[in-house]
């Protein structure tokens, strides 16, 4: 099952869907004090959501960006790819980076009137995400089940934002570029018109709860190797979901070493839907039918079937 053109997203896409699966970034601002910019980088990590295509970042008041941005408000946000539970520690191990993105601009401070509007759009967003989960049919409630949310749920984490424990300020970030960085080291410089008019997939806020919830299932990782098998016609030994978007899965497969016999190496597949999958329900339900029908393919291989 070869992709092609049809089969992927394309380059701005895929930084939309990074965009709108995470939820939290390294954002760096330039050091300043009363004299004004040191020229040395400060970085630390804040939660954020995207408005119009544009990310606004929640910064604690004790931040040092509310001062660097006072003097110099540059900055840039360094945005992955989620990478939940056993997954992280896989990519940790074959030295493998995620997806991810690299935006530059400025960082601009709402106003009361402004920071209210944000708010309200952020609360709005995880009542809308949690009632959707709560909605889920019993098969996709089956995937989510072996996932903790805590960890994987962009609502969940965002709920923080909202429950008055800290004082925050609130940044509008007006972007002036986009580089994506894939996976295997490629760089691409995304023009920001393009960008503007992409849209994400509508399943991406749920993708972190998704592919942790299949990594975490021997079961359905069982199903990955099947589908290496039947589909590619690839033995692997182990399989996890690396991504998930509305064309299709990608998944690294464990696989034989060509040179050694008893070592083992890790590739990357990539898996295309037969129809592209517009919501969590309509993906789960292409990820079922390929189970099953690679069950029965397998079975008919060894006259079973």
């Amino acid at each position: 099952m070869k992709a092609n053109k049809a089969a992927v997203l394309t380059v701005a896409e895929k930084c939309k869907n990074i965009l709108a699966s995470n939820w939290q970034c390294h954002l760096s601002t330039i050091k300043a004090d009363a004299k004004g910019s040191k020229g040395e980088i400060y970085t630390s990590k804040v939660k954020y959501i995207v408005k119009r295509g544009k990310p606004y970042v929640w910064v604690p008041e004790s931040d040092a960006h509310n001062v660097n941005a006072i003097i110099d408000e540059r900055g840039s946000l360094a945005i992955t790819t989620p990478f939940p539970g056993p997954l992280a520690h896989l990519l940790k191990s074959v030295q493998k980076l995620p997806s991810r993105i690299a935006l530059t601009g400025d960082v601009v401070l709402l106003k009361e009137k402004k920071a209210q509007l944000a708010t309200e759009k952020l609360e709005a967003l995880i009542l809308s995400e949690q009632k959707a989960v709560n909605e889920l049919s019993y098969t996709v409630r089956g995937v989510l089940s072996s996932t903790n949310p805590v960890f994987t749920s962009r609502s969940e984490n965002l709920q923080g934002l909202t429950d008055g424990g800290e004082n925050y300020n609130i940044y509008k970030f007006d972007l002036r570029s986009c580089t994506y960085l894939s996976g295997t080291g490629g760089t691409h410089e995304i023009d920001l018109g393009e960008l503007q008019t992409s849209k994400a997939d509508s399943l991406a806020p749920y993708s972190a709860m998704l592919i942790d919830g299949i990594n975490q299932s021997e079961s359905r990782r069982r199903a990955l190797v099947l589908f290496c098998f039947t589909y590619l016609n690839a033995r692997v030994k182990d399989a996890y979901i690396l991504s998930l978007d509305r064309k299709g899965t990608d998944v690294l497969g464990k696989v034989p070493n060509p040179t050694s016999n008893e070592q083992f190496q890790w590739k990357e597949f990539r898996f295309t839907f037969k129809e592209e999958a517009p919501d969590v329900e309509a993906l789960c339900c292409q990820l079922v039918e390929m189970e099953e029908e690679a069950i029965k393919k397998v079975s008919s291989y060894s006259g079973l079937g």
